[in-house]
């Protein structure tokens, strides 16, 4: 019994600390997005594109793959594919919100999916939701809010935009919640094979429709998409797909609200944009807010 329990417990603070290198690896999206020489749509597309040369290394080098379970009915193949097209649907929204409304209200929107997951996660499963776990959550919000400038930076958005934002953010926590489900029935690297190739699908119409080029003219091009691909979606999304099997998608979700907060320090560091009292406090306030929450 007490093997099994700690056995569990590994299990656990390993799928916690998978779960905070995904959150930190997809943080350093927007460094390469704001690198990118091609469009937000482009950039979008070859974000999952370029992904699957890892995964299908992983895949083809994978020692476990005869244990892996394949999928047997068209039903099985629609729910491998659902979390790509929501992954599509919050990448097109994003992206298109970013130039209707202001940046900060685009991020802080779109950092509502925790949110989502928890009202789904209740509303579709009867997952229970302690008040600990709400005050985790409010408390990150508002450290989200802070660490945007405040309310005050909020109010030079376009209605039309933040609307968008926040269809993001619905559609992030569909991904999140069906990746949730999946785990329970396949694999890592087929879940992450199977929405990232959906996703490309999906994303390059977007892509031929919206951008005037898809390709990149330079080799550091071409680098910050590789970057993209294979750092935060490859790795970012892998270390989150695998957590998900072990952690509930609700604690999960808020967890990768930490992504702000790196992608702040990563910009200061990167781009030379300054961290002030007001980011630095914001940031601070996410973490507790997490901690708390993980107690609930």
């Amino acid at each position: 019994m007490n093997h099994a329990a700690s056995s569990a417990s590994s299990q656990n603070s390993l799928a916690m600390t998978a779960l905070l290198v995904g959150g930190v690896a997809i943080a350093g999206s927007p460094i390469f997005v704001r690198l990118s020489e091609v469009g937000p749509m482009a950039t979008a597309f070859w974000r999952v594109a370029l992904a699957l040369i890892p995964l299908f290394a992983w895949s083809w080098l994978g020692k476990d793959a005869s244990a892996d379970r394949r999928p047997e009915r068209v039903s099985d193949y629609a729910l491998l594919v659902l979390p790509g097209v929501f992954l599509a649907i919050d990448l097109g929204a994003w992206h298109l919100s970013l130039t209707m409304t202001s940046v900060a209200n685009a991020t802080l929107l779109a950092n509502l999916a925790p949110v989502f997951v928890t009202l789904a996660s209740w509303a579709l499963f009867r997952s229970p939701v302690s008040r600990i776990f709400m005050a985790g959550l409010v408390m990150a919000i508002v450290g989200v809010v802070v660490l945007k400038g405040g309310p005050g930076a909020l109010g030079d958005g376009d209605l039309a935009g933040d609307g968008i934002a926040v269809v993001a953010a619905m559609f992030y926590a569909g991904y999140i919640l069906a990746i949730g489900q999946l785990r329970s029935r396949f694999s890592t690297n087929r879940i992450m094979i199977w929405s990232t190739a959906s996703a490309a699908v999906c994303v390059l119409p977007m892509a031929i429709f919206a951008e005037a080029t898809l390709l990149p003219s330079t080799g550091f091009g071409w680098a910050m998409l590789f970057g993209l691909a294979f750092v935060s979606h490859a790795g970012g999304q892998v270390a989150i797909t695998y957590a998900l099997a072990y952690l509930p998608p609700a604690f999960s979700s808020l967890t990768l609200l930490v992504q702000p907060v790196v992608a702040a320090v990563l910009a200061w560091i990167l781009l030379s944009e300054p961290v002030g009292i007001m980011q630095a406090t914001g940031g601070a306030i996410v973490l507790i807010g997490i901690l708390i929450a993980r107690r609930g």
